[in-house]
C-alpha cells in the first residue's frame, strides 16, 4: 500500500478508531464503537500530552489502521527513552495486505528519529496472528508481562 499517510489522530477521527478497536473478538469485550465522555477525555488526554501519540493511516481519506505511540523516560538502558506501541488495529477489510507491516515500520521508524534505545509492545496471549506478526518484524518475546484489572 503505497499511498498510505500517517497523521495524528484529530477528534472527527474519534468514531472510526473506536469502530477499529472494536472490530476483532477480543476488542469487542472491551470496547465500543460508540463516543462517550470516557473516550473523549482519554483521546483529550492523549492529545495534550507531548509523550503520547496517536496516529491513524489514512488512504484516498478513509482511516484505515491507528495505533497509539507513548515515549517513557527511564533510568534503566543508561537513561534511555523508550517507545511503547499500544493500540495497533487495521480495518478488517484491509488485514493480509501490508498495511500493519507499513505502520508498523514507520513507528519504528520514528523511536530511532526521536532516539529511543528500545520499541516495546504487549500482545493479548490469544492473538496467535500477531505475535507471529510481531516475531517477522524482530520482536522477541523476552519478558512475560503482567496486567492488574482495577
Amino acid at each position: 500500500m503505497s499511498d498510505v499517510i500517517f497523521r495524528e489522530a484529530v477528534r472527527a477521527d474519534l468514531p472510526t478508531v473506536l469502530d477499529l478497536l472494536a472490530d476483532d473478538l477480543l476488542g469487542r469485550t472491551r470496547d465500543v464503537g460508540q463516543v462517550d465522555a470516557r473516550y473523549e477525555k482519554a483521546f483529550a488526554d492523549i492529545a495534550a500530552d507531548p509523550r503520547n501519540q496517536f496516529v491513524v493511516a489514512e488512504s484516498d481519506g478513509e482511516v484505515l489502521g491507528c495505533m497509539q505511540l507513548t515515549y517513557i523516560p527511564g533510568l534503566s538502558r543508561h537513561g534511555a527513552e523508550r517507545q511503547l506501541i499500544e493500540s495497533v488495529r487495521v480495518r478488517s477489510d484491509q488485514r493480509g495486505r501490508g498495511l500493519g507491516r507499513q505502520m508498523m515500520v514507520w513507528a519504528i521508524d520514528q523511536a530511532r528519529a526521536r532516539g529511543c534505545a528500545l520499541v516495546q509492545l504487549t500482545t493479548d496471549k490469544s492473538r496467535h496472528a500477531a505475535h507471529r506478526f510481531y516475531l517477522d518484524l524482530g520482536f522477541v518475546a523476552s519478558h512475560e508481562g503482567m496486567k492488574l484489572p482495577l
